[in-house]
């Protein structure tokens, strides 16, 4: 099944993302299956944690409305092409996984950048990820927390990325400077 978003949003999500590539075609594609799974209507309660941090998180943000300044697109570095979709109302869950054949021609080669975008755009979400549902619950929406000043660097940092070390509160990285064991 061809991606079923209008030729003017993939240029829309082209132009919000700075260039066209497999990589955004992943994510244009998981928003695809994310909104279909989980309807245009939850687009508002939904959320996302993407496994990446690649070009695709662009066009997920642009098609579903999950950002992280909202504190419903939630990064874990795991280096995977993988994306986790929550609604939040129903708590419901669902992972996709890009397959490891989803970018290769019907041959098995592997195509330039251009055809591999085209079939990633063009075979059915079926083709393109593994699905696999999710027991866990939805993380838990953002919340604002009282912000300390780190006594080394003076700079206000928000209480739940502080330290504590030698009696003294510490940002991640003045942490890191008085932990480093080099």
């Amino acid at each position: 099944m061809t991606c079923q978003f209008s030729e003017e949003m993939l240029d829309r999500a082209v132009a919000f993302h700075g260039h066209s590539c497999p990589g955004l075609a992943i994510g244009i594609r998981a928003a695809e299956y994310a909104l279909q799974e989980f309807g245009e209507s939850a687009a508002g309660g939904l959320v996302c944690v993407t496994e990446t941090d690649m070009c695709g998180v662009d066009a997920i943000q642009f098609f579903t409305g999950c950002t992280f300044g909202k504190g419903n697109l939630l990064h874990r570095d795991y280096g995977k092409a993988a994306f986790s979709f929550f609604e939040r109302q129903s708590g419901r869950g669902i992972r996709f996984l890009l397959r490891p054949d989803a970018k290769k021609a019907e041959d098995g080669t592997q195509p330039g950048r251009e055809e591999m975008q085209r079939i990633l755009l063009h075979k059915p979400l079926e083709e393109v990820f593994e699905l696999q549902a999710l027991t866990v619950a939805p993380p838990t929406p953002a919340r604002i927390l009282t912000s300390l000043v780190c006594e080394h660097c003076g700079e206000e940092t928000m209480e739940s990325r502080t330290r504590r070390i030698g009696g003294e509160t510490l940002c991640i990285p003045c942490f890191m400077q008085v932990e480093q064991k080099v």
